[in-house]
């Protein structure tokens, strides 16, 4: 409506604008055409009087001037000797010119005076100092009477005034309908937004038919909702897979409790429920320290201060941590190549750490396992390679997701808790980074940490 009355007000303003122009220029041009037939007149009269007449022609056979004026009912002419007391020479016309003697100014060049008469009629008046043919001068007074032009110009402001608000009128409804057609769109914004939920984020705004600003708007709304259903989907599914991942420890935990409690036991049996329990409850603890960790580096708050980090140097202190574990399953563990990224050690001790650990898990006995760090012209990257079983190919696009079990009972009987590899991209994302997986299944697995290159300090 705002918008509506806004153009309406500059469309009235524009015609009242346009109006008040036509006005003037028709009443500047009347005045023109006014004052041109007033001059041409003065010129036939002057050509008269100096080729032809004296003074006592004038009065006695004005027949040259006469013609000149007879048959204009709206020229008045008065010709007058210098006396301006004296008798008039020459007078045509209904209208006294006589008082306008008065005011006469004695020069030959041409004079105008606008003036209005007794009954309201606008006059102009041409006056002029001429000499006769024998020498005498003589007062010419011709005046025009602009009745006629009064009259066109008061017929245009009527019927400005009668189509002014017809015309006000038509600006006002076209200017709604076309504010109405241009926010229809907004309209549509509207209801797809009064649909949205959090129950249901699948309402998408169509871009068909739409201004290029408003298409532009729609399809960042479009993007906008298909991100939030990502991340509520997400959420819910993260939501169903941490309840079933705790249901399982905490049923554990009360059913070995309720079986302990149903009768009285020797103590060594309470003892090995205590230990059970204690696992139970570690491995608890480690799922609430991995979704905390989460947390923090998915949260846009967790960006830290980045310093310059040795790729080698982070992932040889790793393997010195993960010695004596390859030891038990008489692994080797090798580290090649060197480079350095902005970023921050101990999340990137953590990635390494998560990658290394799942290495050793899954290599059999006596295998070796490469750590390679290379350079390249965009990027630095970390790789962790070993021998094993493998990977089948359609579970690899979901490696990196939350709670994703390639084979759920046996990661769960080595105690991991399905965090590790989305801890991994978490904190990859977080250093702006990618992750990446190939596997040959029954021959050879490598996880990939690309880090882009480093800004020059």
């Amino acid at each position: 409506m705002r918008l509506g009355l806004t153009v309406s007000l500059m469309g009235a303003g524009l015609v009242l604008l346009l109006a008040t122009l036509a006005y003037l220029a028709l009443s500047h041009e009347l005045e023109n055409l006014a004052r041109k037939g007033l001059e041409s007149k003065m010129e036939q009269l002057q050509h008269s009087l100096t080729q032809d007449l004296k003074s006592s022609d004038i009065a006695a056979a004005p027949h040259s001037v006469l013609d000149l004026v007879m048959g204009h009912d709206n020229f008045y002419l008065t010709i007058t000797g210098t006396d301006p007391t004296a008798a008039p020479l020459l007078s045509v016309g209904a209208r006294s010119q006589v008082p306008l003697l008065t005011d006469f100014t004695d020069r030959e060049s041409l004079g105008y005076l606008n003036w209005t008469d007794s009954t309201g009629n606008q006059i102009l008046s041409a006056s002029s100092l001429m000499r006769l043919r024998n020498g005498e001068n003589v007062r010419v007074l011709l005046s025009l009477d602009r009745s006629d032009d009064q009259a066109l110009l008061s017929a245009y402001l009527r019927s400005t005034v009668i189509a002014l608000p017809l015309l006000l009128m038509l600006i006002g409804i076209g200017a709604w309908w076309v504010v109405q057609r241009g926010l229809a769109p907004l309209q549509q914004f509207s209801r797809i937004a009064a649909k949205v939920t959090t129950q249901d984020l699948t309402h998408r705004l169509s871009v068909d038919n739409l201004p290029r600003e408003l298409g532009e708007l729609a399809q960042g709304i479009n993007f906008m909702l298909h991100r939030l259903d990502g991340g509520v989907q997400q959420l819910s599914q993260f939501s169903d897979d941490l309840a079933h991942e705790l249901r399982s420890p905490i049923t554990n935990l009360m059913g070995k409790a309720q079986v302990t409690l149903s009768r009285e036991r020797p103590p060594a049996e309470y003892k090995a429920v205590l230990e059970s329990s204690t696992e139970e409850l570690e491995r608890l603890t480690r799922i609430v320290s991995d979704m905390l960790f989460l947390a923090q580096v998915s949260h846009p708050a967790a960006r830290v201060a980045f310093e310059q980090v040795s790729l080698e140097q982070e992932a040889r202190r790793v393997m010195d941590l993960f010695a004596l574990s390859a030891e038990d399953k008489h692994l080797t563990l090798s580290l090649s190549g060197e480079g350095s990224v902005h970023g921050d050690r101990l999340m990137i001790q953590r990635a390494i750490s998560n990658l290394l650990s799942n290495a050793i898990r899954h290599s059999p006995r006596a295998a070796s396992i490469s750590l390679l760090v290379e350079n390249h012209a965009d990027n630095v990257s970390l790789s962790v390679g070993n021998p094993g079983a493998g990977i089948a190919a359609q579970h690899l696009p979901h490696l990196f997701e939350r709670f994703y079990r390639v084979d759920s009972s046996r990661t769960r009987a080595e105690g991991g808790t399905g965090l590790g590899l989305a801890i991994v991209r978490s904190i990859m994302n977080l250093h702006q980074g990618q992750t990446e997986v190939s596997s040959l299944q029954g021959s050879y697995t490598l996880f990939r940490l690309v880090f882009p290159n480093p800004a020059p300090l």
